[in-house]
């Protein structure tokens, strides 16, 4: 038998495996469809500092910044991708890990690297950052360049019909899209990043592609452009 599963208006957590039943008379035939879902892992820290997010408030944020918490897989396949971060998150099912590519004194030691594991924490109690995961979005992301305050930059965007775009959004335009820009720009959470598809040695410095970011700036301070989203 012949058949076809669609699926449409695809959310993150929409990945996972799918049993289809095929029945045509007396014929019946069941088949098992693995759905993964395409996109990027990213770190995310609180404005308040490093390790200040309960395993609730990580899934808070991962959905404010456009995306959820990250499984296992999504955060190895990140690894075999170049992701290196040493700074313990929560994953979607209540454990703590960080990826290591190069391991160094303050991660990993002299281990190989690999996923770093502190194994499943008190979710009410202890407090990581998070890896947040998130897919292609229906809108684009631009860079309005200027000198704004955190206030002035909202302004901005609203300006070209828009809004202050979210982490999540930045990585989708630099994962789906290589974007590519060496200026720092306000986003919604008051943080201020920039995306970079071609390294090079004055935008950041570092050889691999990636968002690089300021943390949280004074938001009273006009030192940085806008980046919008429509």
């Amino acid at each position: 038998m012949d058949a076809s599963l669609q699926i449409r208006r695809l959310l993150l957590d929409d990945g996972g495996k799918y049993r289809c039943e095929l029945v045509n008379g007396i014929e019946d035939e069941s088949v098992v469809i693995t759905l993964r879902i395409e996109g990027v892992v990213f770190p995310y820290q609180s404005e308040a500092g490093r390790y200040r997010l309960t395993f609730h408030e990580a899934k808070e944020v991962c959905a404010e910044q456009d995306g959820i918490l990250a499984s296992y897989y999504q955060l190895y396949r990140a690894w075999t991708e170049g992701l290196d971060w040493c700074n313990a998150g929560w994953l979607q099912d209540g454990t703590v890990h960080y990826p290591i590519i190069q391991p160094r004194p303050a991660c990993g030691g002299e281990l190989l690297p690999g996923i770093r594991s502190y194994g499943a924490k008190d979710k009410n109690q202890d407090r990581f950052d998070a890896f947040c995961f998130t897919s292609q979005t229906s809108g684009s992301v631009s860079f309005v360049s200027g000198s704004f305050s955190f206030e002035q930059a909202g302004h901005a965007c609203q300006r070209q019909g828009a809004e202050l775009a979210l982490v999540g959004h930045l990585y989708s335009a630099w994962r789906f899209q290589n974007y590519d820009q060496c200026d720092g720009g306000w986003l919604r959470d008051g943080s201020v990043r920039f995306p970079i598809s071609n390294p090079r040695e004055l935008c950041g410095g570092i050889p691999e592609a990636g968002v690089r970011s300021f943390g949280f700036p004074n938001k009273m301070k006009p030192l940085f452009g806008a980046y919008c989203y429509m």
